[in-house]
C-alpha cells in the first residue's frame, strides 16, 4: 500500500519542482531583461529606454546608433554570454566534482586561462579584432594544462579526487600559474602589458562585436551539452558506484563534462577577464530557489550569473563615473565574502 502511494506523491513533488523552476527561471529573465534596459541607459552620455527601442528600429539619431551598437550592445552582449557561461560552468564542475566549494577560479581554471592568454601575448600575435577569435583557444589551453595538473595531483587510487585536496592542489595550481603570468607580464611593452593589466582586473572595457563572436558558438555548444547531460551530473551526486550501478558510464561522461565545463570557463574568462566567484555563487543561489536538480539548476545558475556580471558591470562604470572601476573588481568585493561564509558553512 505504502508503494502505492509513493509514486504518485513522487511524481507530485516533481510536478511542483518544475513549475516552480519555470516561475524561477521567468523572474531571473525578467530581471535580466530589467538590468540590461538599465545598463544601456547609464553612460557618460544617457539614452532613454524609448530613444535605445527607436534606434533598434532603425528610426534613432545617429550619435545614438553610436553609443548603442558601437560601445555598449557589444559590452554588454559579452557580460549577458560571459557572466552565463561563468554560472554554468561552475555548476557543472560541482556537479562533476561532488563539491560544493568547487569554481573554475578557486580551481586554478582562471589562472591557467591568464597563463594562456599571456603566452599569446608574449609571441608578438598583432592585437587587431581579428586576433580575438585566437584569444579563447589559447586560453582553453591554459585552463586544460591546469585541470590536468590538478586532477593529476589531487588523485588517489583508493579515494579517489578528494574535495578538501581538489581545492587545496588548486589554489597551490593557481598560485604557481599565477607566478608565471606576473612573469611573462614583466616582460611586455607598455601597450600591452596595459592591455594584459586590464584583462586580469576583469575589465570589458572596449569589447567590440568580434568578441562576441569569438565567444558565442563557445557558450552554445558547450551549454547545450552540459544541459542535455543533466541526469548525468544528477547521478554523480550518488557516487561513482551507485552511478554506474543505473548504467551511466562514469568515467567518460566525467571527462566530456569536465572539458566542457573547463572551456566554458575559459573562453568566458578570455574575453571578460579574470573575474572569478560568479561560478561559485550563481549555483549555490540557483540550488536555493530551484533544488537540486541539474535540469532546472543549470539554466537558473546561468541567468544569475548573467544578472551578477551584468550589474558588476554597470555598477563598475556608473557609480564612480567618470573613472570606471573593473567588474572583476565589483565582483570580487561582493564574492570574496561570499566564499568565506560558504566555506563557514560547509563541512
Amino acid at each position: 500500500m505504502k508503494s502505492v502511494v509513493r509514486f504518485p506523491l513522487e511524481k507530485l513533488n516533481q510536478t511542483s519542482r518544475g513549475k516552480r523552476a519555470v516561475l524561477v527561471s521567468t523572474v531571473l529573465l525578467c530581471i535580466a531583461t530589467l538590468v540590461i534596459l538599465i545598463s544601456l541607459n547609464t553612460g557618460t552620455v544617457r539614452v532613454s529606454p524609448l530613444a535605445a527601442l527607436q534606434t533598434f528600429l532603425g528610426q534613432g539619431s545617429e550619435q545614438d546608433q553610436i553609443i548603442l551598437f558601437d560601445y555598449r550592445l557589444p559590452r554588454i552582449l559579452v557580460t549577458v554570454l560571459a557572466g552565463a557561461g561563468l554560472g554554468i560552468a561552475g555548476a557543472a564542475l560541482q556537479g562533476i566534482t561532488r563539491n560544493a566549494l568547487a569554481d573554475p577560479g578557486i580551481l586554478g581554471l582562471h589562472a591557467g586561462a591568464a597563463f594562456g592568454l599571456m603566452i599569446f601575448v608574449s609571441l608578438s600575435f598583432s592585437m587587431d579584432t581579428s586576433a580575438a577569435l585566437l584569444i579563447p583557444l589559447f586560453a582553453f589551453a591554459g585552463s586544460v594544462a591546469a585541470a590536468l595538473i590538478i586532477m593529476l595531483l589531487s588523485y588517489d587510487r583508493n579515494s579517489g579526487v578528494s574535495p578538501i585536496k581538489l581545492i587545496l592542489v588548486g589554489i597551490a595550481v593557481a598560485a604557481g600559474f599565477h607566478a608565471l603570468t606576473l612573469y611573462l607580464s614583466l616582460r611586455l611593452d607598455e601597450d600591452t602589458y596595459s592591455f594584459a593589466a586590464r584583462w586580469l582586473a576583469g575589465s570589458v572595457w572596449g569589447r567590440d562585436w568580434i568578441h562576441v563572436q569569438a565567444l558565442l558558438p563557445w557558450i552554445v555548444i558547450c551549454i547545450a551539452y552540459i544541459w542535455s547531460r543533466s541526469k548525468t551530473l544528477d547521478a554523480f551526486h550518488l557516487g561513482d558506484a551507485a552511478a554506474t550501478s543505473i548504467g551511466t558510464p562514469v568515467r567518460s561522461r566525467r571527462i566530456l563534462l569536465l572539458l566542457c565545463a573547463v572551456a566554458l570557463s575559459a573562453v568566458s574568462v578570455s574575453v571578460a577577464g579574470g573575474i572569478g566567484f560568479i561560478g561559485l555563487a550563481s549555483p549555490h543561489l540557483a540550488r536555493r530557489l530551484v533544488g537540486p536538480l541539474h535540469r532546472h539548476l543549470i539554466p537558473a545558475a546561468g541567468l544569475i550569473g548573467m544578472v551578477i556580471l551584468v550589474t558588476a558591470d554597470t555598477v563598475g562604470r556608473t557609480i564612480f563615473a567618470p573613472n570606471a572601476i573593473p567588474a572583476g573588481v565589483v565582483v570580487a568585493a561582493i564574492g570574496a565574502p561570499y566564499f568565506l561564509y560558504l566555506l563557514v558553512r560547509t563541512k
